[in-house]
């Protein structure tokens, strides 16, 4: 009645009035001036920073993953984290699968991007990505093992294109065929490559060794069968006739080879297939795919937050109308669909729009993952205000103005989320 409750209310109130003016008020407002000014901030620059922003190609390139990420990032996370909550709902084990999946959130963005730039390196001897792409791959297209072998120009063997290469004359029965190759580096051989064999001639076929014309600690005779020379196992060769194939075998371990007699007169062909290079993966770090990478990794950090947030909302769903959708006879696709799923919305409402405020400002996993040459191909709006505030030619008014863009851009959702919560309050 005297006063006294407002004057208390304003005492309590003003060390917080104080932080948030001097942490966010103040910061905002020089941000809106600075960006006005030029490069030194000692001109005015009217609307030249805002304008480089939509015609700069590097920060054109960040808008269009910005939009990118709120669209993607946040739907996938939070349709994620509904079918987990859902699901989870019906197993025994919901509660330890729930711990599994909300884990990544206690790592922070910097180990985050560390673990996936690892996950997503292109050797497939590091990065876990690529192992499981490529053992699949391997599965159903074995690589050969001989992807760098050749032959030597002293040896009867020349380019045929496309990778083949053709014996330089016919061979004929009764004639050993020599099918020399170089390039293949010991170690890499089959374990069970057996000391090639010296061709023997036989009166009804072709017959023949390919082998590795290559003894280690040097010495040897070219286009000669070694002592210590391994015959190229698994090695297809192809008798060819007017370019058509009439026979074909396979090279033994020891490198013999015969063909049967309708091989007489032909070239000896040794297929592409033979030197097939290794599949080496998915650039998952390249200029098309770094984006949608770099966005699974936000959504594994972040499906588990939106789990957690949906099962709680999921556990107030009166049981009783669940049921009475099934009692109706409406599947389990109807009763998620028709009942779950609206029932479920202002839940849903709150983690979507919480995310896209969330992938507005992401920064920490653009930067650790994207390697410097597609750092570019992967920038985003916050990135770039780094880029344009401290790097090497920093250019404050322009990174100030994208402070205002990202700030005008949250805006719209903020005022959302609070008209949403408002409505909530006065239900």
């Amino acid at each position: 009645m005297t006063g006294t409750r407002g004057l208390m209310a304003a005492a309590f109130l003003l060390p917080a009035l104080v932080l948030l003016g001097a942490l966010v008020a103040y910061p905002i407002g020089y941000s809106v001036h600075r960006s006005f000014l030029d490069r030194p901030g000692t001109g005015f620059a009217g609307l030249d920073n805002y304008v480089e922003l939509f015609t700069d190609d590097t920060i054109l390139t960040a808008v269009r993953n910005n939009a990118v990420w709120v669209v993607v990032a946040p739907t996938v996370a939070t349709a994620l984290g509904l079918v987990f909550a859902v699901l989870t709902e019906r197993v025994r084990w919901g509660t330890a699968f729930k711990l599994v999946v909300f884990m990544p959130m206690a790592i922070s963005m910097l180990a985050a991007g560390i673990i996936f730039r690892l996950v997503y390196e292109q050797d497939p001897d590091r990065g876990v990505a690529n192992a499981v792409v490529v053992g699949v791959h391997d599965t159903f297209a074995e690589a050969s093992a001989y992807p760098r072998a050749r032959p030597l120009p002293v040896h009867p063997l020349e380019p045929a294109g496309g990778g083949a290469y053709l014996t330089k004359e016919p061979v004929r029965i009764g004639t050993p065929a020599l099918l020399p190759l170089v390039g293949v580096a010991p170690g890499d051989m089959p374990e069970d490559a057996r000391p090639a064999r010296t061709p023997v001639a036989a009166q009804d076929r072709v017959t023949g060794t390919a082998w590795l014309d290559f003894t280690r600690g040097g010495g040897g005779t070219p286009n000669a069968v070694d002592a210590r020379e391994r015959g190229l196992k698994g090695l297809t060769v192809e008798a060819v006739k007017d370019g058509r194939v009439v026979a074909a075998t396979t090279v033994a371990a020891d490198g013999a080879f015969s063909l049967p007699a309708a091989a007489d007169g032909a070239y000896l062909r040794l297929p592409e297939s033979n030197f097939r290079a290794p599949y080496n993966g998915v650039d998952w770090l390249g200029p098309a795919l770094v984006t949608p990478a770099i966005i699974g990794s936000y959504v594994w950090m972040w499906a588990g937050f939106a789990m957690v947030l949906i099962a709680a909302g999921l556990a107030a769903v009166p049981r009783e109308l669940l049921e009475a959708a099934r009692v109706d006879g409406a599947g389990e696709w109807q009763v998620f669909r028709r009942v779950t799923v609206p029932l479920l919305a202002p839940v849903l409402a709150v983690v979507l729009v919480t995310l896209m405020i969330n992938v507005l400002k992401i920064f920490d996993l653009v930067f650790v993952i994207a390697p410097g040459s597609v750092q570019d191909d992967a920038n985003v709006l916050a990135l770039q205000l780094y880029r344009s505030s401290f790097g090497t030619d920093a250019h404050l008014g322009v990174g100030s103005a994208i402070a205002v863009l990202l700030l005008l851009l949250v805006l719209p959702v903020m005022l959302f989320n609070i008209r949403r919560i408002r409505r909530e309050s006065r239900r």
